[in-house]
């Protein structure tokens, strides 16, 4: 059984580029030298948006803590998202069902939609100021033959008790001035700044104790009831677990067949007039691969993403930027034409997905007391709120056969052949 793991060092220049909109108003905190060996209940390698929420669930559960992290804190993968809080993941749930079965598959659904509500109400109770917006999705149709497909998905939708209606091409041209043939439009969304959630859930985590380092964690070592940090100090750090939260970087693992890294573009325009932004703000994404994504931001842009590719090289993505950024400027005009199309912010970043849409979160396996979150997608900050809750449980011992689900070493669906394209998206569900 292996006890060591050593840890890539991955520049944040190798996962994020380019410019985005999110952070301006506010300071991100200030991690501290590590001075000297110290030990905690939880380390956590990673203080973007994924480790900002395991700390302050674990800090709420009153255990102490430590976040590692070599780089201002958000400014890697954190800062590449686009921030639409989806519940719908990347995958249907009526191709969901045909990997795992509907009971499974809407459950996965039901959970996500839980999530959202649950991060809503965290940045409400700790009165985060990020921007956060309640908002519908709407997703549409990218070809004519489309409209036929989205009604099955409603129905299996409605089967499961989620919410959403299918819309057909007059009611979008009517309500929406949207021409695309048809459409699900669905609430419980959300939208926010993603750098200024995260910043503000390590403010509320440091306030309880946690202590943040800017050391990098080189190595870990696994021996008995505790794992050891080297760190490119001559200090190292002690934990009874630790969880590696390092966005889109993989340290290390040998990381399942069913992931895949990706790279994404986005843009924000120049502020809009806001009487020419579409009715209610709504999230819309297509289902085409590789699909469009537009949301607004609260000081009224719009903001695009899309055309993910296979890049990982982080040269090769950034020389894409220009013909990119064209190609979602182009098909902004061409959904909204009320737009000003000039754009004021471009960025892309490398990021990982799984072949069923679902996230990578549990131990790595053959070491129980390391626990990874990974492998996201268009669902990233739900996701993230998902690992936080699910990690704390399992660092108490507290198990659910629902867990499995995002096992890192689950198998690989059967029917699922591998494409580019997510976002850099009855009865109830508890966690």
């Amino acid at each position: 059984m292996p006890t060591d793991l050593p840890l890539q060092d991955t520049d944040q220049g190798e996962l994020v580029s380019g410019r985005s909109p999110w952070g301006r108003t506010a300071l991100h905190p200030w991690y501290n030298p590590l001075h000297e060996s110290a030990s905690f209940d939880v380390a956590i390698v990673g203080g973007g948006i994924t480790g900002s929420l395991v700390a302050e669930h674990l800090t709420a559960r009153g255990l102490s803590v430590c976040v590692l992290d070599s780089e201002k804190p958000g400014l890697g993968s954190t800062s590449a998202s686009t921030a639409m809080l989806q519940w719908e993941i990347d995958t249907q749930l009526s191709e969901l069902s045909l990997y795992y079965g509907f009971d499974k598959a809407a459950a996965i659904y039901r959970r996500s939609l839980v999530a959202v509500s649950g991060l809503a109400k965290l940045i409400q109770r700790h009165d985060i100021h990020c921007g956060l917006r309640p908002r519908s999705t709407l997703y549409l149709t990218s070809n004519a033959g489309g409209a036929r497909e989205l009604q099955r998905e409603m129905a299996f939708r409605d089967r499961a008790g989620l919410p959403g209606e299918f819309l057909s091409h007059p009611y979008l041209m009517t309500e929406f001035e949207i021409e695309r043939d048809g459409g699900i439009l669905s609430s419980g969304a959300a939208e926010a700044d993603p750098l200024l959630l995260s910043w503000g859930l390590l403010a509320v985590a440091v306030k309880r104790g946690a202590y943040l380092t800017n050391a990098s964690a080189t190595q870990l070592h696994a021996e008995g009831a505790r794992v050891v940090i080297e760190t490119d100090t001559r200090h190292v750090i002690e934990a009874k677990h630790v969880v590696l939260a390092t966005g889109y970087s993989m340290p290390g693992l040998p990381m399942p067949k069913l992931h895949h890294a990706t790279s994404s573009w986005a843009l924000a325009t120049v502020p809009q007039d806001p009487a020419t932004l579409w009715r209610d703000r709504v999230l819309m994404w297509e289902d085409s691969r590789p699909y469009l994504y537009m949301r607004t931001s609260t000081d009224n842009r719009i903001i695009v993403g899309g055309e993910d590719d296979d890049t990982t090289d982080a040269g090769v993505r950034d020389g894409k930027m220009p013909e990119k950024i064209e190609t979602l400027r182009h098909k902004l005009q061409l959904l909204w034409p009320q737009a000003d199309t000039t754009v004021d912010y471009r960025w892309c970043g490398t990021f990982g997905e799984t072949a069923d849409g679902l996230p990578l979160i549990g131990p790595v396996p053959d070491m129980p007391r390391v626990l990874a979150a990974y492998g996201y997608g268009g669902n990233g900050i739900t996701f993230s709120f998902m690992a936080a809750l699910m990690i704390g449980a399992m660092i108490s011992d507290t198990r659910r056969d629902w867990f499995d689900d995002f096992a890192l070493d689950r198998e690989t669906p059967a029917f699922k052949t591998f494409s580019a394209g997510s976002d850099c998206h009855a009865s109830g569900a508890s966690f």
